[in-house]
């Protein structure tokens, strides 16, 4: 067991809110969770979107989402199992594997696509949708491979943190958005584990389970489920028996208006008008 040492100033964070992902269908008909982005709970500012793909039937993920839009946010692939093979409209492509990470700021226009490279086995991963403000949603598009080696861990024992974003232990995550400045880590937690992580006061966000079950104060969050965490700066994870696994994802909330459509999220509506206007004007290149 592993945790931080906590100091009187602490102010330990709990879960204000628990919300399940709902099924839904993108794409080309591609199955999977969405715990962030539903009716139930459109947004945890600055984060529009979170999807989970898990599935060893080929049915639900061969698929893939073929060329489309975005405009005005960023996104945040996380694979964990299986292969996501990705180009775009400025020329890019590869593919991502277990542990490694896309990161695209769409900015102001791109088209893109991502389709699986096998056409059996498990495929498991995530994709967060991070709001960019006013100021840098039509800056131009950008995009960014992660290799699993470069994303640093910090273990414990049984517990390891994989950084995508932020600080911890003197060690910094790969992505980095200056404005949200999101703290995002993949927390695995042994057989009673628990850990406490430092998050900042200005920050808002949210931990979604993927194994296992997380104990956060007296709140359980199970599998499937996410946790809303309230104001504080220190969170703490407890594990039951069995371990468990969790995305922790923050961020400095932004305070603007959201109006989204589609793949497109600006701040008003005759922004999301002009965006369908470039994008069928060919102008997304």
């Amino acid at each position: 067991m592993f945790m931080s040492s906590q100091s009187p100033t602490d102010l330990p964070r709990i879960i204000v809110r628990l919300v399940r992902g709902l099924p839904a269908t993108d794409g080309a008909g591609v199955r999977l969770n969405r715990v962030i982005g539903t009716e139930s709970m459109p947004q945890v500012d600055p984060f529009l979107m979170l999807d989970e793909i898990r599935s060893e039937d080929p049915k639900a993920y061969i698929a893939g989402f073929p060329a489309h839009p975005h405009r005005g946010f960023e996104t945040i692939t996380y694979v964990l199992a299986g292969r996501l093979r990705h180009s775009d409209s400025k020329g890019h492509h590869g593919s991502i594997g277990p542990g490694e990470v896309q990161w695209m700021t769409a900015a102001r226009g791109i088209v893109h696509s991502e389709i699986p490279e096998q056409n059996g086995g498990l495929m498991q991963g995530f994709q967060l949708w991070l709001n960019l403000p006013a100021s840098e949603k039509m800056l131009e598009a950008k995009y960014r491979d992660i290799a699993a080696v470069d994303i640093p861990a910090v273990i414990f024992g049984t517990t390891e943190v994989k950084l995508l974003a932020g600080q911890y232990h003197g060690l910094k995550g790969p992505i980095n958005s200056p404005t949200t400045q999101p703290f995002i880590a993949d927390v695995k937690l042994g057989s009673d584990g628990e850990i406490t992580l430092p998050i900042s006061e200005e920050h808002q966000g949210f931990i979604y389970v993927f194994e296992g079950g997380v104990a956060v104060d007296r709140t359980l969050v199970n599998r499937g489920q996410a946790g809303v965490i309230g104001a504080g700066n220190t969170l703490t994870l407890t594990a039951g028996e069995d371990g468990a696994r969790a995305l922790v994802v923050t961020g400095k909330p932004l305070n603007e208006p959201v109006a989204r459509h589609g793949p497109f999220v600006m701040n008003t509506q005759q922004e999301i008008k002009q965006a369908f206007d470039d994008y069928q004007n060919g102008l997304f290149i």
